[in-house]
């Protein structure tokens, strides 16, 4: 019922005043049209009422339900089915005639007397005619006041329904003049319950915070265990009652709410209600964003940031989106849900009015991001946004149900879908980067190569992220996040569900991580014949790959490639540095290997001669020489000497024997002195290279 119609209503029956026994038929049907603003859309006489009654057009939500009675109106109104519907008993027992007529002149006095009891109540809170109203709100001074000025609604509605009817009340202009006074008493009515609301929910914005009534949600109460005095129980015990207290108001708040809706909607006031409640709890959700950080900017302003700015604002959006949607969006939800429950419509358009397009916006700027020119270092960050909003689908799911909501859903199904597909890209466009690298420049002493540090990390950090990758690299995975938000089973997030137990996933990236090594690894056997000595290039593809198989192994991409795979890179490095001692230290290694064959003192002094020749010039020419790692340095070392220290000893011992006066051993090196410079070898770390692929730390 609307104010409006009633108004019409009401003039025309006025007018009809003075032609009833002319257009008792027009009367008639106008009757019925009231009557269909009054009655619940269940009641058994629906089929015979006219349902173009409606004068609000713009919010179809509201409109049905301005006719519903709450739950207490029903009563009353199958209390009064004889009063409303005697016509059936007069079909077939004319007789009674005379008995309806005295049980309808019984029941109009009933609802005479029920205004009267209404009107002191109603007008009481007048702020027009009564000073009191204008400074004390009903709902805040005397809840028992309170309850009674509900009950004097649900009177006034009852009588307004009584005499509307052709059938009661007696003479027409008596029963108009009934009905004009329970209307004017019900606007009356309304303007303070539109107050009241308007007032409960500006003076709890604090207390009906989202946060709060999510809390609330999940914890029924509050309570603080303590089995001592002293002053941490008593601060733990003052806490608890204070929690206490604010969950006690803000359950308060949230119940008079729910009184005040019910009535207005039953009453046909909805629209007002929603309108009052839209205004409030919008900008509570829009400030509960901002609070947290976000801001929205259009698309062309994030395109537009330097990735310094842009990576700042997508860390400050991860960290807050779980709070968004768990604690904000879903409280609204729930507070929406308690407030307007009694009208499903009403509550899914009015929560849709509320936080659809904040939801949309703060969803929408994973998909923003994405617009931005791609490059390596933004992927974990692409990541970061996929993996959050993966995680939150079911919330998603469950807070925005609504088909009026569906925008919400739609737009994180799209982000995810264009975080996807730039994930891939910029994976593409990694790789082709490991390709085209076109350096010409040579590691100091055949160390690391800047593109083996900066890729090796780029691609092992990867598997940081080995959930959101995954699904992302496995084909259908985004009809499978998708078929989260419209399945009509439980709705689970795939990260966590799929993923565990499909073990193809994980062997899809394994393979995608796999090439992109394999893809540096080509590159960097095309890198090592940049070196002229073929010992430098064998050393620099052992340094290399050595690096690559060590920090996969340390890393979680060893897990996800296995052992096999690390082991077999490790491997071909130790072959390398096998090749590049065979190379280097060959012609020293030779002089020392054919100390066995040796006779005589004056073949030993040739071949200590000849040995110390080859040392030196061997140690000028590596001793710039790096091995980037210890385990491996050490390993080539001990090879190294190894293979030259053994039998220089021979050789060595042999001239000492000799004692020869003009022979002297102190002008050569010793086995120890070779030992000593064999393992100084290979210390210039200079050769550590730092390449160009960054990799940002998480954000959370």
């Amino acid at each position: 019922m609307t104010k409006k119609g009633i108004l019409n209503l009401l003039s025309h029956h006025h007018s009809n005043d003075d032609n009833d026994h002319h257009d008792s038929h027009h009367d008639h049907h106008h009757h019925h049209r009231f009557l269909s603003m009054l009655l619940p859309r269940h009641h058994h006489t629906q089929d015979h009422l006219d349902h173009n009654h409606k004068v609000h057009n713009h919010d179809h939500a509201v409109d049905d339900d301005d006719h519903q009675h709450r739950h207490g109106m029903k009563s009353i109104l199958s209390h009064l089915h004889l009063h409303l519907h005697p016509h059936h008993h007069r079909h077939h027992h004319r007789h009674h005639h005379d008995d309806l007529t005295t049980e309808q002149s019984v029941s109009a006095t009933v609802m005479e007397e029920n205004i009267n009891v209404a009107e002191p109540i109603v007008l009481k809170w007048d702020d027009n005619t009564s000073p009191y109203a204008k400074i004390t709100w009903l709902f805040s001074d005397d809840r028992a006041e309170a309850h009674q000025f509900l009950r004097a609604v649900a009177e006034l509605q009852a009588a307004m329904l009584f005499f509307v009817s052709s059938e009661h009340g007696g003479a027409s202009v008596s029963r108009s003049h009934s009905l004009a006074r329970a209307q004017t008493l019900m606007q009356t009515a309304m303007r303070r319950l539109e107050r009241e609301f308007y007032q409960i929910l500006s003076a709890n914005r604090d207390r009906l915070d989202p946060e709060s009534i999510s809390t609330q949600s999940s914890n029924s109460s509050v309570s603080v265990a303590s089995d001592g005095g002293d002053d941490a129980d008593e601060e733990l015990r003052a806490a608890g009652d204070f929690i206490s207290e604010v969950e006690n108001t803000s359950a308060l708040a949230m119940t008079d709410l729910r009184d005040i809706a019910d009535a207005m909607i039953s009453a046909g006031y909805g629209k007002e209600c929603v309108q009052i409640y839209r205004v409030i709890r919008k900008s509570i959700v829009d400030e509960g964003l901002y609070r947290l950080g976000f801001e929205n900017h259009a698309p062309n302003q994030i395109q537009k940031l330097e990735w310094e700015a842009l990576d700042l604002k997508i860390r400050s959006w991860t960290s807050v989106a779980k709070v968004a949607v768990k604690t904000l969006f879903s409280g609204e939800r729930i507070l929406c849900d308690h407030v307007f429950g009694g009208s499903e419509p009403i509550r899914e358009s009015c929560f849709a009015d509320v936080a659809r397009d904040a939801a949309v916006q703060f969803l929408g700027f994973a998909e923003s991001v994405t617009r931005t020119k791609r490059s390596p270092e933004k992927l974990f960050r692409m990541l970061e946004l996929y993996d959050t909003i993966s995680d939150l689908c079911s919330d998603i799911a469950t807070i925005f149900s609504f088909e009026s909501t569906a925008a919400v859903r739609s737009q994180a199904i799209t982000s995810l879908q264009k975080l996807s597909e730039t994930t891939r890209s910029t994976l593409n466009d990694f790789e082709s980067t490991i390709q085209k690298d076109a350096s010409k420049i040579p590691p100091p002493g055949a160390g690391i190569h800047p593109l083996t540090s900066s890729a090796t990390i780029y691609i092992t950090s990867l598997a940081d992220y080995e959930a959101p990758l995954a699904e992302i690299l496995e084909e259908g995975a985004i009809q499978t996040q998708t078929s989260a938000f419209y399945s009509d089973g439980t709705v689970s997030s795939p990260s966590t569900a799929s993923f565990s137990s499909n073990e193809g996933i994980r062997s899809t990236m394994a393979a995608r991580l796999a090439r992109l090594l394999l893809v540096l690894i080509c590159k960097l056997d095309s890198k090592a014949g940049i070196y002229k000595e073929g010992s430098m290039t064998y050393l620099f593809l052992a340094n290399n790959l050595w690096f690559i198989s060590r920090k996969v192994k340390e890393s979680k991409l060893g897990f996800i490639l296995g052992e096999e795979w690390v082991a077999q890179q490790a491997a071909t490095a130790r072959q390398h540095a096998g090749n590049y001692q065979r190379a280097a230290w060959g012609r020293t290694t030779a002089v020392a290997a054919a100390a066995e064959g040796v006779a005589g003192a004056e073949e030993a002094w040739e071949k200590v001669r000849a040995f110390n020749v080859a040392f030196e010039e061997t140690m000028r020419s590596q001793g710039e020489c790096v091995i980037a790692d210890a385990e491996l340095r050490e390993e080539v070392r001990a090879s190294i000497a190894g293979s030259i220290v053994p039998g220089y000893r021979i050789l060595y011992d042999k001239c000492c024997e000799a004692r020869e006066p003009a022979m002297s051993v102190a002008r050569y090196y010793s086995p120890d002195d070779v030992w000593i410079r064999v393992s100084g070898l290979f210390e210039n770390l200079t050769g550590l290279g730092h390449g160009s692929f960054k990799v940002s730390p998480r954000a959370r």
